[in-house]
């Protein structure tokens, strides 16, 4: 080094450094760019939303360890990091912590999951910045109407995609299982104020009303509400013997036990639960007022699909999760293992899995079979957007000598044949 920089005065001597040092800085910008691979993934952990985020660490673990051995695409290997992030349940901690992987870690591919309060701030953060992200678990509506798109008009969405149910698919599901307990078909509903709830009373309820039920809708209320004597005295007074919601967690139980209480429940024929309702923790949350409560599965150890990124079944997911997490096996995990799924299913397709373009544009005619089944962005009801099936389900006692209170069982598999049937639905009260 001496014997090559004496002749060099100090000023040239930093400048030829600086410009060797900014040749090594792009080669190793160039290096990572071509071997390694950047994902982030945000899901609620923490938080009222938890639930959704319960297995992800589990389903991590499992990518990264089918991983571990590198990525194929094209005619390279690649290095993957999945940065995963906890939304804490917070809109605005998800935009950011989707604006912090974009601008400080570099990411590739944004993978997102777990209702609008999630998905759509991290969408957004991607489409202004020309990241791409795939999404699920939001019916498509919110997250398409949600963030803006126009009904009638073209997606005005480049970077972003989304796989999952829409309102079509919680009518199907409902009109095709409801008839097997005889009710006078008036539906208590209660749809919050949010981007679900509003969706949903938009689209829903009229499907509902067109396959001959009657809604008696309180209007919308704010999440977060503690009373309901209002709404439980309308339902009451309607002698509806039917019940539908799309509630955060904490909302249901108030708002189930105060239905109890206030003897509403023992009029309840179907009760119907979305969005809450999911998980094993939602259920034992009301005690013996979970039992026979109805809901609908997104996924289900039973689903005949394997995982195209690890190659396990959905029971072996499912046992494997109980096994190590010491917890019962839930849907979020089968959701979970798809998202991973069709991401890296759309870098391989891409060719060059660092070149954001080509990873849209593998995006845009992505036709791949997940955990939750196929999803195909190609033949969506709209731009960027595939749907998904929601299979009808309700929860019952366990089996004696069970390690858990309840179980989750299939009782209708109308938007998806291949989905085995467990059960009939039985009547709330009987």
């Amino acid at each position: 080094m001496t014997g090559t920089t004496r002749g060099l005065t100090r000023r040239r001597f930093i400048a030829s450094s600086a410009a060797a040092a900014g040749a090594l800085t792009i080669g190793v910008n160039s290096a990572r760019a071509a071997d390694t691979l950047k994902v982030g993934f945000i899901s609620p952990r923490t938080g009222p939303l938890g639930g959704f985020g319960e297995g992800d660490g589990y389903i991590l673990d499992l990518a990264r360890k089918a991983l571990a051995g590198g990525f194929k695409a094209g005619d390279k290997t690649f290095e993957v990091t999945i940065l995963d992030r906890d939304t804490q349940s917070d809109p605005a901690r998800a935009g950011q912590l989707a604006k912090d992987l974009i601008n400080n870690e570099s990411i590739d591919l944004m993978l997102t999951t777990s209702t609008p309060e999630v998905v759509n701030p991290v969408a957004d953060a991607c489409e202004a910045a020309g990241v791409p992200c795939v999404s699920t678990i939001v019916p498509w509506e919110a997250w398409y109407f949600g963030r803006g798109a126009k009904p009638g008009a073209p997606s005005p969405f480049k970077w972003t995609y989304h796989f999952s149910f829409g309102t079509g698919t919680f009518a199907k599901t409902y009109l095709s299982m409801w008839p097997a307990v005889p009710t006078n078909k008036k539906i208590g509903v209660m749809y919050p104020n949010d981007a679900d709830g509003n969706a949903i009373r938009g689209a829903l309820a009229p499907l509902l009303e067109k396959g001959g039920y009657t809604i008696v809708d309180p209007g919308a209320y704010e999440d977060g509400t503690t009373d309901y004597s209002a709404q439980i005295q309308k339902f009451k007074d309607e002698g509806v013997e039917m019940f539908n919601t799309f509630p955060i967690p904490p909302d249901f139980a108030a708002f189930w036990r105060q239905a109890a209480q206030q003897g509403l429940t023992r009029q309840i024929k179907i009760a119907t639960i979305a969005k809450t309702g999911l998980f094993p923790g939602d259920i034992e949350a009301v005690g013996d007022l979970g039992n026979r409560l109805a809901s609908a599965a997104y996924w289900h150890w039973t689903f005949p699909y394997k995982s195209s990124l690890t190659g396990i079944s959905g029971m072996e997911l499912a046992e494997g999760y109980e096994a190590s997490a010491g917890k019962q096996r839930q849907q979020q995990l089968g959701a979970s293992m798809s998202l991973l799924d069709a991401g890296f299913a759309a870098l391989a397709a891409a060719g060059t899995p660092n070149d954001k373009a080509a990873v849209a544009k593998a995006l845009s005619t992505l036709n791949t079979t997940t955990m939750v089944g196929k999803v195909d962005f190609a033949s969506g009801p709209v731009g960027n957007v595939s749907e998904t099936p929601i299979i009808g389900s309700q929860w019952v006692k366990a089996a004696e000598g069970s390690k858990y209170p309840f179980d989750l069982v299939i009782v209708d598999n109308a938007p998806d044949p291949n989905v085995p049937i467990g059960g009939k639905l039985v009547p709330y009260n009987s």
